[in-house]
């Protein structure tokens, strides 16, 4: 059977970081690093893995700090000393320049990429397209699924990023659900078999400091949206 050949992915969002100063002025996104908050997320992370003694074989990340942050912070909480190896292909989806967006199309902006089936057209912040997207992130999945060296991998990548590999996952497709929702520092875990489309979705967007999801019901963007809106008095 199939099963007794999947193995298993770990596949993890960063933890919070202060995209905006307190007026909603944005901070170089290539190099904010985790706030208090995040720190907390990554390390709970961290700790649901050592509790159930999961083993990682490889801790992939991007190249940008917050992702390397915590994977550092998850593998403190596990004991385990694994050299990170570093994926610039899964680096987040790049936006635009903030202020060449009009004030009424911030919203479209913002959120339209992440919406229900969101079309490959669609960018985010004017920026990289859904299709673009898409185009890097599929190869590098592939490239990661056809190397049989590992049995189970962290991924620690990013909230665009995530859901183009849950889409991948859940449809087999050139498909982008961006409405999969993906916490600071949440856990999401997959199965891979060896025919392409042999794919588990096991869980998705698990947050072990807030597993109910209860604190609000905004999405990610819509709420750095709200933030930015303030550098313009909005």
């Amino acid at each position: 059977m199939n099963a007794a050949k999947r193995r298993r992915v770990y596949l993890m969002r960063h933890g919070s970081v202060t995209y905006f100063d307190e007026d909603g002025r944005p901070y170089p996104p290539d190099d904010v690093p985790l706030n208090e908050k995040g720190r907390q997320q990554t390390s709970a992370a961290g700790q649901a893995f050592a509790h159930q003694n999961i083993i990682f074989d490889r801790v992939i990340v991007s190249n940008l700090p917050r992702t390397i942050e915590s994977a550092l912070r998850v593998l403190a909480e596990t004991g385990q000393q694994i050299q990170l190896e570093q994926w610039p292909e899964f680096q987040e989806v790049r936006g635009g320049v903030l202020e060449d967006i009009l004030d009424d199309d911030l919203e479209e902006a913002f959120t339209s990429a992440f919406s229900c089936m969101a079309e490959e057209h669609k960018q985010f912040l004017e920026g990289e397209s859904v299709g673009q997207l898409i185009d890097r992130i599929h190869p590098v999945v592939d490239r990661l699924r056809a190397d049989t060296s590992w049995d189970t991998v962290l991924l620690v990548l990013h909230g665009g990023v995530n859901r183009a590999v849950l889409s991948y996952a859940i449809t087999g497709q050139r498909l982008f659900l961006g409405n999969l929702e993906q916490s600071p520092g949440c856990i999401n875990v997959l199965d891979v078999g060896e025919p392409a489309k042999d794919w588990v979705v096991q869980t998705i967007n698990y947050a072990p400091l807030l597993p109910l999801q209860n604190e609000s019901r905004y999405t990610s963007m819509e709420e750095v949206l709200h933030q930015y809106r303030k550098s313009r008095g909005l």
